[in-house]
């Protein structure tokens, strides 16, 4: 089971003025839940929403999820940099409570962000936007989702964050130290990025990342992912057979974790080994 969403980095056509925005989501939530539908099983996706308008982009969201093969929605990790940011979609994250069903918090802006954020042209442009910028901020993003209480009144809505969350597996420790240093009545960092209803996916990752992201949040909150069919499944296949996990702990990240996530929500596909 694959599961879709509309290119993320960018939300271009959930950026547009609302009344520009709502036909054309909607044209691609009808148009995906209806490949979903008639692939039962083989895939499930994530809408898009109007996000120039909160009020539309609930009620898109409600709509949406009641389409076959529709699990959630896509949203704009700008929205989640700061606790402060991310007041703006606690209704969003209160729909998603309602419907038992997922937020896909991808890098991304805001509607009325500048973007890129890295000037076109500058040095290693694509390393600097798709790498560095991103994880930076990715981490800040789950920050804000573990170290506040912005998730604490949905604990029915499921959460997913790419890339491991950013950088904060490896920066675990050094969070640790300066919370020692400069806030010492406050829980440790490392005792805090765990939330019941939070998954982090190991897209484009090799194995020592994998393991690192493990050990932050544990192999039961990590999920595999593509980033596309243009990134494929052979490098995170290959990295995981080259971690020091378990079988048992990679057929979890391979299917199990997304199949208990997701199957209250639409048909899966089943389990078969890869072919050596």
């Amino acid at each position: 089971t694959a599961v879709l969403s509309l290119f993320g980095p960018h939300q271009w056509i959930e950026r547009l003025p609302t009344e520009e925005s709502v036909p054309l989501v909607q044209a691609y939530n009808d148009g995906v839940s209806a490949l979903c539908a008639k692939h039962e099983g083989r895939f499930a996706a994530y809408a898009s929403l109007p996000l120039a308008d909160m009020d539309a982009a609930v009620a898109e969201y409600d709509r949406a999820v009641a389409l076959p093969g529709i699990i959630g929605a896509i949203i704009p990790g700008n929205g989640f940099k700061t606790y402060e940011d991310a007041q703006a979609f606690r209704p969003l994250l209160a729909a998603a409570h309602r419907n038992r069903a997922m937020l896909f918090i991808h890098w991304g802006p805001r509607a009325g962000d500048q973007w890129p954020p890295v000037k076109p042209g500058a040095d290693n442009w694509m390393l600097r936007f798709g790498t560095l910028d991103m994880q930076a901020a990715l981490s800040a993003i789950t920050v804000t989702l573990t170290m506040t209480d912005i998730l604490d009144d949905y604990p029915d809505a499921q959460i997913h964050v790419h890339n491991l969350g950013g950088d904060v597996p490896y920066e675990l420790e050094r969070m640790d130290h300066r919370n020692y240093m400069d806030t010492p009545d406050l829980p440790l960092p490392s005792t805090r990025v765990r939330k019941p209803n939070l998954w982090f996916d190991c897209n484009s990752f090799g194995p020592k990342g994998i393991e690192m992201g493990v050990a932050a949040y544990g192999a039961d909150k990590i999920l595999f992912a593509t980033d596309g069919t243009e990134f494929g499944c052979e490098w995170t296949n290959k990295a995981l057979s080259e971690t020091g996990l378990s079988e048992a702990e990679q057929r979890m990240i391979k299917h199990d974790n997304a199949a208990a996530l997701l199957s209250g929500l639409v048909p899966l596909a089943g389990y078969a080994e890869a072919a050596e």
